[in-house]
């Protein structure tokens, strides 16, 4: 009997996939209270993107002591975590919708902000057709100007009781795939990093020699000691305070490699998180090659900006955890200070039932 495609029943594909449950290759990040004995972990990625093996919870939460987190997390726990989708877009009429309603059907989110920057092809009416609330620039302003733009209205629109939400950055091209964003959400909301970075699968198809990446590779390394896996990916979720470290951003497609520059340098930490994520493939056509050349322009001009103004951590002060550093962990240029003897003995002091020291309590019966 012949298999039928889902969409020849009029399914799509986030449908199928919410049916379906989980994908096996996601990972479940352990809560921060839990990391300290049990924390999930990707020691490898294969070209199919596919996660082959766990690392113990004691080697792990050594590594993550190392790297500056006691136990492999993070002091900053956020579980009552509102997230605030921001899609910069130009003529993106033909996807836009559909990478809206994969957004919308992501945990936490309850914001979805598509900028339009400059389209002429009718990308804000798709969107706001689709549930998100639309901006518009008038004239092209480049990809960082649509995502401080939309990082503003984020905040203009957070509660003023609650903490601000969180920023998911989500390219407008991503079309149902965009729902795999949702795997960059858990490790900033349990305190694992400050920014999470999604590593997509390799395309087929794709053009270019990679020269843009490896330049961008190198200048994150010689600055911070990082080496990661996607250092040109756009999806990327992170708190206001790491998105406050960062701006202004750095001028059109540079913003990435100046975002994880300025974040790592300021002393908060990212990891990279696996999602199955799939873009509009460039070609080595004219327009393809116009496009990577522009991309190249951009992320040099970064770096040289950050050059230029010596905007790095000290080699003496990253080399330890650049050692130590894998693919998948936690990784802060700058360690944490290590915690004081009197926060030590505070802590492990018995408390009574109201809260209070035990030795207190016994000296005012005394």
């Amino acid at each position: 009997m012949p298999r039928l495609r889902p969409q020849a029943l009029g399914v799509s594909r986030l449908e199928v996939r919410e049916a379906r449950g989980p994908l096996p290759t996601r990972v479940r990040w352990a809560d921060a209270s839990r990391a300290r004995t049990k924390s999930c972990k990707i020691s490898e990625l294969d070209r199919h993107h596919k996660i082959v093996a766990r690392q113990p919870a004691a080697q792990e939460s050594a590594r993550g002591r190392e790297s500056g987190y006691p136990g492999g997390v993070s002091p900053t726990k956020r579980p009552d975590q509102r997230v605030a989708v921001v899609i910069p877009a130009k003529d993106e009429a033909e996807r836009i919708a559909t990478t809206v309603r994969a957004c919308r059907s992501i945990p936490r989110v309850d914001l979805v902000i598509v900028v339009d920057d400059g389209s002429t092809d009718g990308t804000q009416d798709h969107a706001r057709a689709a549930g998100a609330v639309t901006v518009r620039h008038s004239v092209s302003r480049g990809k960082a100007s649509a995502m401080e733009t939309g990082a503003s209205v984020v905040g203009m629109r957070d509660y003023v009781d609650g903490p601000a939400r969180l920023l998911l950055f989500v390219d407008a091209d991503l079309g149902d795939s965009a729902a795999s964003c949702a795997e960059l959400v858990p490790p900033v909301v349990d305190g694992v990093a400050d920014m999470s970075i999604a590593v997509p699968p390799k395309q087929t198809g794709a053009g270019g020699r990679g020269r843009v990446v490896r330049a961008a590779r190198r200048a994150i390394s010689l600055a911070t000691g990082w080496l990661p896996v996607a250092p040109l990916s756009g999806q990327r979720c992170l708190s206001r305070e790491a998105y406050e470290k960062a701006v202004p951003l750095a001028d059109g497609w540079g913003v990435e490699v100046g975002l994880t520059i300025d974040v790592l340098v300021a002393g908060l930490a990212v990891i990279e998180v696996p999602c199955d994520i799939t873009h509009r493939v460039t070609g080595n056509d004219r327009a393809g090659t116009m496009h990577r050349a522009s991309q190249y322009k951009d992320v040099l001009r970064a770096i040289t900006r950050r050059k230029l103004r010596r905007h790095r951590v000290q080699r003496s002060v990253f080399e330890k955890a650049a050692a130590a550093q894998d693919h998948f962990f936690a990784y802060r240029a700058v360690p944490l200070p290590p915690a004081s003897d009197d926060d030590v003995e505070s802590d492990e002091k018995p408390h009574d039932a109201n809260g209070s020291p035990a030795a207190a309590s016994e000296a005012a019966d005394g």
